[in-house]
């Protein structure tokens, strides 16, 4: 009895032990499907790659420390134009008022000063009288007037505050003390001393000083004390042309004077330490891949690069494929003028130079200075709109193909509604070979999207992409000296592509019913 049970079981045993061709025999169509696929290695390659690159974009973009717009900057010693010197050794003019002394009658003192006419006539017959104090100073009046208007001299006042002003009286007594040799004046009852250095003191207050050199600022923001001045005119007098000066609050730098023969001035140039950003930067602990031109770090641009150009390259197929499934399913299905319609208009738009146009709207978001996130958005629609013939002529092609099958005979026997049979019968059947089409228009989305990009007519700073990236090698320098700006992206764009088109083949052959088995 035992040996009787012992052999029956054996016999369902071995009748139930399938060999590995009759085990395939035995799967559904979509278990099927994913056993071809995993037996090609290259297509198995492919998806790994695919993997890891949105696992690199996604993930690694998530936990990266750095923001993608995120500024580095590092400190270096920099010169900068910080003020302008130059003696005078011709008269200057000061005005009481704006038009109290104009030009014409500047050239007229000139003259009569050299013929010794104690008198001249300006614009519209105006009549000026001059006092001459000394041979550095003048003092011109109007006809009739007791008051000055201008003065004439080779030295400048200046107030020693930033918020001081020197009104034109007081600069005109301290000039005229100076060119007298007095040592003092007095003007509206309060008494002023002059020193013989040019120092005017209110009281026991300094409250300006003359001085035969101008020293002006290059930033109006930027008040020069006296100290520096004198320290800078003596360092140029004793032929100095580096020097180091501490000022008010401690800070010490360095100065370089250079002389320009051609406007025979002075240019002091300061050596500041200054934050620059931090372009360029070679790979470091801190930035594995370096730094771009803008000082962002290349590791989390390449990452949130990888996202933008993937979610373009997937919605941009999704709107390929809802149009072209939706007006391919109509053609086909309905035929007669529907389909010569649509397949009109799909023959329209093979004939519209689809890169062009793409162009020309790049540029006028350009001139438009759209907004860069808006402009992505658009760019997406743009290329989706282009893009869904292709996909209408597969859908059609497969539906004509499909409706005189058996099935679709039945289910219109049992009056199911046309929607329901393009859409639950015929669009299903279809799907294997859009799925391997859409997998290989991932490819060449991601791909004319980088060749927009570079072309600075896709995405837009601050957002990055793969294209933008490698957009840096217009530059021939960056090309040959900065490996790490363009290689990485460039590699991340051919594997992406890549992978994309082995996993399409492998789906391709996959989904072929004649594949040996």
């Amino acid at each position: 009895m035992n040996d009787n049970m012992e052999n029956k079981d054996q016999k369902a045993q071995a009748e139930y032990s399938l060999n590995d061709d009759r085990r395939v025999r035995t799967l559904s169509p979509g278990a099927l499907v994913v056993r071809r696929f995993l037996r090609n290695r290259v297509a198995v390659t492919g998806l790994i790659i695919l993997i890891i690159m949105f696992l690199f974009s996604f993930v690694g973009g998530s936990i990266t420390p750095y923001r993608e717009d995120q500024l580095f900057y590092r400190t270096t010693q920099q010169k900068k134009q910080y003020a302008a010197v130059k003696e005078n050794t011709e008269f200057r003019y000061v005005t009481a008022t704006k038009d109290s002394f104009p030009s014409v009658a500047q050239a007229k003192f000139v003259i009569a000063r050299k013929t010794g006419k104690p008198s001249f006539e300006g614009k519209k017959g105006t009549t000026y009288t001059y006092e001459e104090i000394g041979e550095d100073f003048c003092v011109i009046y109007g006809d009739g007037m007791e008051e000055p208007v201008a003065f004439a001299t080779y030295d400048t006042v200046s107030s020693v505050t930033s918020d001081g002003e020197v009104s034109f009286n007081l600069q005109c007594e301290i000039l005229e003390a100076l060119a007298a040799g007095e040592d003092g004046f007095t003007l509206g009852g309060v008494e002023y001393t002059v020193a013989e250095d040019g120092s005017v003191y209110k009281g026991t207050e300094e409250v300006a000083y003359a001085s035969r050199f101008i020293v002006q600022a290059i930033m109006n923001d930027v008040f020069l004390t006296r100290a520096f001045k004198e320290e800078l005119v003596t360092s140029i007098q004793d032929g100095n042309m580096d020097f180091v000066f501490t000022d008010e609050d401690g800070t010490e730098a360095e100065y370089t004077v250079s002389y320009d023969a051609a406007s025979k001035s002075y240019a002091v140039m300061q050596t500041v330490e200054t934050k620059i950003f931090d372009t360029y930067a070679s790979p470091s602990k801190e930035h594995w891949l370096g730094t771009d031109r803008n000082g962002m770090d290349m590791l989390t641009r390449l990452m949130y690069g990888g996202r933008v150009s993937l979610y373009i390259g997937f919605i941009v197929v999704i709107i390929e494929t809802v149009l072209g499934v939706i007006l391919g399913g109509l053609s086909g299905y309905c035929g007669g003028w529907v389909d010569g319609l649509i397949m009109r208009i799909v023959d329209v738009f093979y004939c519209v130079p689809s890169m062009p146009i793409i162009i020309i709207l790049g540029a006028a978001m350009d001139a438009m200075r759209m907004d860069p996130q808006i402009r992505m958005f658009y760019l997406m629609l743009i290329l989706g709109f282009l893009g869904w013939p292709s996909v209408a002529r597969l859908v059609r092609g497969q539906i004509l193909s499909l409706r005189e099958q058996e099935f679709m005979t039945a289910a219109e026997a049992t009056g199911i509604r046309a929607s329901r049979r393009i859409f639950r019968h015929l669009i299903p059947n279809v799907i294997p070979q859009l799925i391997v089409t859409m997998t290989m228009s991932l490819g060449s989305t991601i791909i004319t999207e980088a060749t927009l990009s570079f072309l600075g007519l896709g995405v837009k700073f601050p957002f990055a992409s793969w294209g933008n990236i490698i957009n840096d090698v217009n530059d021939t320098y960056v090309l040959t000296n900065f490996w790490f700006i363009w290689i990485p992206a460039g590699i991340c764009l051919l594997a992406t592509v890549l992978a994309f088109n082995l996993v399409g083949d492998g789906l391709r052959d996959a989904f072929d019913p004649k594949m040996k088995r």
